[in-house]
């Protein structure tokens, strides 16, 4: 992981391919509800996790269309919707452990216009 730190707690009740298979998207999510209480700067948030503005400004925008990020330019918060929060997160859970069972392709297959909207 390339922020530098992560809690010592985390360390050590986390397997080490999930800490290395986090995604950007994952580690900006992560970062702005372990610091809800602030609003940042994309390139704040940028530094702070060693990644490249411009590709935090663009998950950035995503994640504000999906409505799990608030926007008053030029700072970024995280939701206060924490229901819509959770069901983002159990989302994206769900969606790793039918990647690990079936892979990618096996689930593009199954992937109905029901699937595609609430993604």
């Amino acid at each position: 992981m390339s922020s530098g730190s992560i809690d010592i707690d985390e360390f050590e009740n986390t397997d080490a391919d999930e800490l290395n298979g986090r995604t950007d998207t994952e580690r900006i999510v992560r970062f702005l509800d372990e610091h809800d209480d602030r609003a940042w700067k994309a390139s704040t948030i940028a530094d702070q996790l060693d990644l490249e503005e411009d590709a935090v400004s663009a998950i950035l925008s995503r994640l504000k269309h999906r409505g799990l990020v608030r926007h008053k330019r030029p700072y970024w918060a995280i939701t206060d919707d924490d229901e819509r929060l959770q069901s983002a997160y159990q989302l994206h859970q769900y969606h790793e452990t039918a990647t690990e069972q079936y892979g990618d392709e096996a689930l593009e297959a199954l992937q109905t216009n029901e699937m595609e909207r609430v993604q």
